[in-house]
């Protein structure tokens, strides 16, 4: 059931009403509000632009409202600093992994709790509970003594939850803090934070992943405009948060689901050309050899519980690992796939998982990054011109809706998804006839999920093969043609449109579903 406004709930140990805030002419808040029980997880959820991370980083200290109230534990809450949240127990970790890279594990840990250096009678103690709350979170914890930056992208983030989980936080907030973790961290985290609300602390879950508030979530608020719209209780239903949030109902807009299924209909994909073939591949040691084949126009997805080789599979199209029966086929001729190099040779072009580590570059404008990988088609009679890189961003811009001021902005001045949308218009601006995905939509809101659906059918019915990894079942069931199942190293299953639904995939992903010949 949706209610709002709030009604007064003098037991909440966080109270939020009638926040507003100003960035020059710009609205980011203009009626906030938000209330917390003690114990409980509390979804926020909000198109990109609606007002989340504004909320939370006046909540963590980083910015001051221009009007509102807030209440901690019924006291009158205005932190000026990160440091005052924290000392009224409230903690945040963000989206973006933070730590020192080339400290240990253990000093990140316990970055700011009173500096990195310490008496030595204490070393013993914060080693003992940092290795308590990294197992309680990860299968196999890293040694506290390794560089932190040696860690993969979701072991960090495991380490910066663990940090803020040591410092006993009344309130945990989470943006997006879950979008980097892998399957079995994830379902390990939840565990630990029906442990800790049970004991009395309260979460705020930022998600874009209607399934983790479905595990986890207590009480969902949504955020549109800058606006508390809705809070909506425990028996919450998807269409009622997604039209709360956008005015629609479908994760994937009726005209692209349309589209999806005339394609279905037309059950032409096994006539068309195949661009890419793998032949005997294998992921890991000891695994089944692999054998799949894609065809001009389709997209197919790479699905399956994280870390079962999805990943490995999508890379080893990019000429990464055992690439012998790799080729990219074009019209009677066979080129192997031998490295990164000449697959963007051969018409490959990578869209990586981890933007900030492996494709934004944060030093860089919004223009430089666009056209960093084609920078060659600007220059003329050995001149750059910035015109001819402006005048292809702007296309790209207008085709995937990407919302910024400048373009010689900084990139990151805009959103996750807005960068995420900068990185696939740069290695669609190279004319490529292979797009692989890893996870695109990952940690990015509904709205900029609905623009990418959209020019991911386009490009399709272009001719351009689309090959994505998705962390999202629902993205499977309505976007792909034909998706992909790894199990343990190994392509496990084969699901055509027509077979594709949530349960049959969710049961392909345990060994439900056979490889189809």
């Amino acid at each position: 059931m949706s209610t709002h406004p709030l009604t007064d709930q003098p037991d909440a140990v966080l109270a939020v009403d009638g926040l507003r805030k100003h960035f020059g002419p710009t609205v980011a808040l203009r009626d906030a509000a938000l209330r917390l029980l003690p114990g409980e997880v509390h979804a926020l959820v909000g198109e990109n632009g609606s007002g989340k991370s504004t909320l939370v980083k006046i909540l963590s200290g980083v910015h001051r409202p221009g009007a509102g109230s807030m209440r901690v534990g019924g006291r009158p809450f205005a932190p000026r600093t990160p440091a005052q949240a924290l000392r009224a127990g409230i903690d945040t970790v963000f989206q973006e992994v933070l730590g020192v890279e080339n400290r240990s594990v253990l000093d990140n840990l316990w970055l700011g709790a009173d500096g990195l250096l310490r008496p030595v009678s204490r070393e013993r103690s914060r080693r003992e509970k940092a290795q308590e709350v990294l197992s309680a979170l990860l299968d196999t914890p890293p040694p506290l003594d390794v560089p932190f930056g040696a860690l993969q992208l979701s072991d960090r983030q495991a380490c910066g939850i663990a940090r803020s989980l040591l410092r006993d936080p009344k309130v945990l907030i989470l943006d997006e803090a879950t979008s980097a973790l892998d399957h079995d961290t994830r379902t390990r985290l939840f565990a630990l934070l029906k442990r800790r609300a049970a004991l009395g602390m309260s979460v705020v879950l930022i998600t874009h992943r209607m399934d983790e508030i479905r595990e986890i979530g207590d009480r969902v608020t949504v955020l549109r405009s800058g606006e508390t719209v809705g809070t909506l209780g425990a028996d919450w239903d998807p269409d009622e948060m997604i039209r709360l949030m956008t005015g629609g109902t479908h994760l994937v807009p009726e005209p692209v689901l349309a589209a999806a299924d005339d394609t279905a209909a037309l059950g032409d994909t096994a006539e068309r050309p195949v661009v890419q073939r793998v032949r005997g591949s294998r992921l890991r040691p000891g695994a089944a050899p692999c054998d799949a084949e894609f065809r001009r126009g389709e997209i197919v997805g790479l699905a399956g519980l994280e870390g079962h080789g999805q990943d490995e599979f999508l890379r080893l199209l990019l000429g990464h690992g055992d690439t012998e029966g790799v080729v990219r086929i074009e019209g009677d001729r066979e080129h192997r796939v031998t490295g990164p190099g000449r697959a963007r040779e051969l018409g490959i072009a990578y869209v990586a998982r981890d933007r900030r580590g492996e494709s934004v570059l944060p030093w860089m404008s919004i223009l430089d990054n666009f056209a960093i990988a084609t920078a060659r088609q600007d220059v003329t009679k050995g001149l750059l011109s910035a015109d001819s890189a402006q005048k292809r961003f702007g296309h790209y811009a207008g085709r995937l809706n990407i919302k910024y001021g400048r373009s010689s902005d900084a990139i990151t001045t805009l959103s996750g998804g807005n960068q995420q949308k900068v990185v696939i218009a740069r290695w669609l601006a190279a004319g490529p006839e292979v797009l692989l995905l890893n996870d695109p939509t990952r940690g990015i809101d509904v709205g900029a999920k609905h623009d990418l659906y959209r020019l991911l059918r386009e490009l399709s019915e272009a001719g351009l093969t689309i090959v994505m990894l998705s962390s999202e079942v629902d993205e499977h069931v309505e976007l792909m043609d034909r998706v992909l199942v790894f199990r343990e190293g190994s392509l496990a299953a084969e699901l055509g449109r027509s077979e594709l639904s949530r349960e049959r995939l969710v049961d392909a992903f345990f060994g439900g579903v056979a490889v189809t010949a």
